[in-house]
C-alpha cells in the first residue's frame, strides 16, 4: 500500500496528530466533568464518542502507518526498524487500551475508572508522536 502524501511531510503528519490528540483531550476533559457533577447517562454517552474517535482517528491513522509509511520507511533506511518496531508497540498499547474500555462498557457503567485509561492514551500518543516526528520522519527529509 503506498503512503499518502500528508504521511510523510513532517508538518502536515504534525497537524493530523495534533488535531486528534487535541478531540482526544477535551472528550476526556468532559468525560471528567460528567462523572464529577455525577451525570452517569452523559458519562456513558461520551465515553462510547471517546472510544469511536480512538478507534476512527488514531487507531485507524495507526493502521495506514503500518500498512504503508513504516514498511516504506524501513525499505529505503532498515536502520529505522527499531523505531518502527517501537512505535507500532505505541499503537498496540493504544488499541489494547481502548479495547479494555469498550469490554468494560460491555460489563459495566461509565465511571471514575475510565479517566486513567484516557489519561493513558493521551500520554501514549504524545510519545508517540514526538518520537514518530522527530525520530522517524526527522530522517525523511
Amino acid at each position: 500500500m503506498a503512503t499518502g502524501p500528508s504521511l510523510r511531510k513532517t508538518d502536515a503528519h504534525s497537524a493530523i496528530h495534533e488535531a486528534a490528540l487535541h478531540e482526544a483531550k477535551e472528550l476526556r476533559n468532559l468525560f471528567r466533568k460528567c462523572i464529577e457533577e455525577g451525570d452517569k447517562e452523559k458519562a456513558l454517552q461520551v465515553a462510547e464518542v471517546a472510544i469511536d474517535h480512538w478507534e476512527s482517528r488514531t487507531l485507524k491513522h495507526a493502521d495506514s502507518e503500518e500498512e504503508g509509511l513504516y514498511k516504506e520507511m524501513i525499505e529505503s533506511n532498515p536502520k529505522l526498524e527499531k523505531i518502527v518496531n517501537q512505535l507500532t508497540r505505541d499503537h498496540d498499547l493504544m488499541r489494547r487500551i481502548v479495547a479494555t474500555m469498550k469490554k468494560s462498557l460491555e460489563t459495566e457503567e461509565a465511571d471514575h475508572r475510565m479517566i486513567p485509561l484516557l489519561d493513558s492514551l493521551i500520554i501514549i500518543d504524545e510519545i508517540h508522536n514526538h518520537d514518530e516526528m522527530n525520530k522517524l520522519l526527522a530522517n525523511n527529509e
